[in-house]
């Protein structure tokens, strides 16, 4: 039978701490809430609307229900809509249905105000998971559970269901109850955005878990064995040459490699994992990005499972830890945990290739070395008071003539609910391959450097201010993390307001905000200097509208040159399954092959657009036009990222992605040769079937052609087909 709403059982939003009932009936999830344990659970109004109403009623009615079995968390959602025509719900692969109408629920397993765990439904029973560092601020969506849902569409609105395992989860050791923190939530995307919460928010403190209710049960839980254990068959053939246009593609031999990966729950708060031969190879594409007229490397986020597992763990001020850094392991091992006031996570790691990031004052170099390498990561934090911690991290990279330490302490303190302070203080040895320093003017002994980072942010309802301090000096190396400038000491000043709308504005938040920053090399001369300011209105269409300058000095070639920019930036959705935009900048840029100053134009559109319910399109680019102040143009460049998607379900797909780059050049104002044209082009179909983010299949094709002065036309250099199986099994 199906639950009615607002029965006696029902509780407003949870004031003190809300009890989670036991069954021992099962549970099928399928959207249909005709199960009795439905009847026995506990039932929680999602009723304040805390975005863009400030702790108002919310319009429509939604109920969550709670009840365990001592190995599952189950919560159902009764999602009532007065126009269930108006629901946008779309079949999207995991983590992308965030536009949708969807439900959810936030857990601070530890109650500590620090960490909590995410799981959100949309209607159709897409899921969407993550991870809530609320002491760094970070939400991270890599970070993938085993777990079950179903959606439906009914007359009333729609019925989410969600079966949660225990063993997913990182929970205290302890007898007794548990208690955790708990935030339910329900997004309503319309003309506006709504959030609907079970908790009011104050806007005037700058923390989220602290304004969470408390739920208690789960007494002497034992959630059972937590083992996975995923073998992977990975199979690749690729065909290639070294000069196309010449010389034909080579064949390619077929490989195929074996691997494993193992992720034990030694206790509820203390995870390990171990990958022998692992497949750490990613499926998709990277989004593209325009590598023109750069000074520092390009960011490519890490998607590769094994490292992003506890990721957040590693987070300090400092970026010293990336794991993309780790190119093509052999081994691999990780234990991550938390017991009490401590948390504590290491990772080690046995790479075949050696990647360097080469960082400097005014720009970046990169080389791999065809030569391993021992990675070692270790960190470790105490927390104290009201979310705040004292920690400790230390990397260390290991090879043939080269190696790369660092290690040093970190502060968080959280003064009160508007005040806080971070900083952080790291030292570095490094020494790199003769070659290595010869070729790139590094140090050709061992030698050592320094890293500085110190802030305070001040946030409130209306304000928010801050100040940051960096300094890295020319010799701080962080091979194991993503630190592409060092000779740099910046300071920052900035400070912004906030006006909130009501519902008799058309508008629903205006943001102000402005900041001051000024850098310096270790010999004192100023690298930049800049002011910067933007105003943003948020609007019908779920809309966001912003326009912004900056004036800034920046020092290059020992010429200090004077930019001034002027920008806007705007996205809406004109309807439920389409959302467009554009960023937009225009004014003075340094010509960093010249030597001079140019006008430059950057225009980036975006489009995503769910065609119906199964296809989508998304497509961006990236439009950079530079041109000297006498009008000529220095080079005209483009890179496209256009992917089309056919849902056949929750679990499979298949997609098309397209990716070109241009850059068209004027030779006759270069000073160093370079190709007039250069051309890129990258096409991948890839099928994929996720009955969860380990039990997988892909299968792919992919080929990239390229075009420069030296060829006649589009040649293609390489073509890869690939299929990768991977099954979870919990013994």
């Amino acid at each position: 039978m199906t639950i009615t709403v607002l029965c006696a059982a029902v509780q407003p939003a949870i004031a003190t701490v809300a009890n989670l009932p036991h069954t021992d009936e099962t549970i099928k999830i399928d959207g249909i809430l005709d199960e009795k344990a439905w009847n026995d659970a506990t039932q929680i109004l999602i009723d304040i609307e805390t975005h863009p109403g400030e702790n108002t009623p919310a319009p429509v009615v939604t109920v969550a229900y709670l009840v365990e079995n001592g190995e599952n968390l189950y919560i159902a959602f009764d999602a009532r809509d007065p126009d269930p025509s108006a629901i946008r719900a779309y079949l999207r692969d995991r983590d992308s249905a965030w536009n949708d109408d969807h439900v959810g629920i936030i857990l601070d397993t530890y109650n500590d105000q620090r960490r909590a765990f995410e799981f959100f439904v949309n209607p159709l029973g897409v899921q969407m998971d993550l991870t809530n560092d609320d002491v760094n601020g970070i939400e991270d969506e890599s970070w993938d559970a085993i777990w079950d849902s179903a959606g439906r569409i009914t007359d009333d609105g729609y019925i989410v269901e969600m079966e949660i395992p225990l063993n997913q989860l990182r929970f205290p050791h302890i007898d007794g109850k548990q208690t955790w923190g708990i935030d339910l939530l329900r997004f309503y995307p319309r003309d506006r955005r709504y959030r609907f919460s079970n908790n009011s928010i104050d806007r005037n403190r700058n923390c989220y878990l602290c304004q969470f209710g408390t739920i208690e049960g789960l007494e002497n839980v034992k959630p059972g064995r937590d083992l996975e254990i995923v073998p992977t068959l990975t199979g690749f053939k690729t065909d290639s040459t070294d000069d196309p246009g010449v010389v034909p593609l080579q064949s390619g031999d077929t490989e195929i490699e074996a691997g494993v990966s193992i992720r034990w729950g030694i206790t509820p708060d203390m995870t390990a994992n171990l990958a022998i031969n692992p497949d750490f190879s990613q499926v998709e594409a990277d989004v593209a990005q325009l590598d023109v007229n750069n000074q520092f490397a390009l960011f490519f986020p890490e998607k590769r499972p094994f490292f992003l597992e506890g990721a957040d763990y590693f987070s300090t001020p400092i970026d010293a830890v990336f794991t993309r850094t780790v190119a093509d392991p052999s081994v691999g091992a990780k234990l991550t945990g938390k017991r009490g006031k401590h948390t504590f996570g290491v990772f080690a790691a046995q790479d075949e290739i050696t990647n360097l990031l080469l960082p400097g004052a005014s720009g970046s170099d990169s080389t791999s070395l065809d030569q391993d390498n021992t990675a070692f990561v270790g960190r470790y934090s105490r927390s104290f008071g009201d979310a705040s911690s004292v920690g400790v991290l230390l990397t260390a990279r290991d090879g043939d003539e080269y190696h790369n330490y660092v290690g040093g302490f970190d502060l968080r303190w959280k003064i009160s609910d508007q005040h806080s302070v971070r900083a952080q203080v790291l030292r570095s040895d490094t020494q790199y391959p003769d070659e290595v320093a010869v070729d790139f003017e590094q140090p050709q002994e061992s030698f050592t450097g320094d890293a500085i980072h110190a802030s305070y942010e001040y946030n409130s309802r209306n304000w928010f201010a801050y100040a940051r301090y960096k300094d890295m000096s020319s010799g701080f190396r962080a091979d194991s993390g993503f630190v592409p400038r060092v000779d740099i000491n910046q300071k920052v000043i900035g400070v912004g307001h906030v006006w909130h709308g009501t519902d008799d504005n058309w508008w629903t938040r205006i943001r102000f905000h402005g900041d001051w920053d000024i850098a310096h090399d270790d010999s004192g001369r100023m690298l930049e200097r800049e002011f910067e300011a933007n105003l943003g209105v948020g609007g019908p269409m779920q809309s966001w509208i912003q326009i912004g300058g900056l004036s800034r000095d920046t020092l290059w070639d020992d010429v200090l040159y004077k930019e001034q920019k002027l920008s806007f930036f705007t996205r809406f959705q004109p309807k439920g399954g389409l959302l467009l935009g554009v960023f937009a900048r225009y004014g003075d840029q340094v010509d960093f092959a010249n030597s001079r100053l140019g006008d430059q134009l950057r225009v980036q559109p975006f489009v995503q657009w769910n065609i119906n319910r199964h296809l989508f399109l998304n497509a961006e680019a990236t439009l950079l036009q530079l041109d000297t102040k006498q009008g000529e143009k220095i080079f005209d460049a483009g890179v496209y990222d256009v992917r089309l998607t056919w849902q056949f379900s929750r679990r499979s797909f298949v997609r098309v992605t397209t990716q070109i780059q241009n850059i068209d050049r004027n030779l006759d104002v270069y000073v160093d040769d370079v190709d007039s044209e250069t051309r890129r082009v990258g096409r991948q179909l890839l099928y994929s079937y996720k009955l969860n983010p380990q039990t997988v299949f892909f299968l792919g094709y992919s080929n990239n052609y390229m075009d420069d002065d030296d060829l006649r036309g589009l040649e293609e250099t390489d073509r890869t087909l690939f299929m990768k199986i991977g099954y979870a099994w919990m013994p």
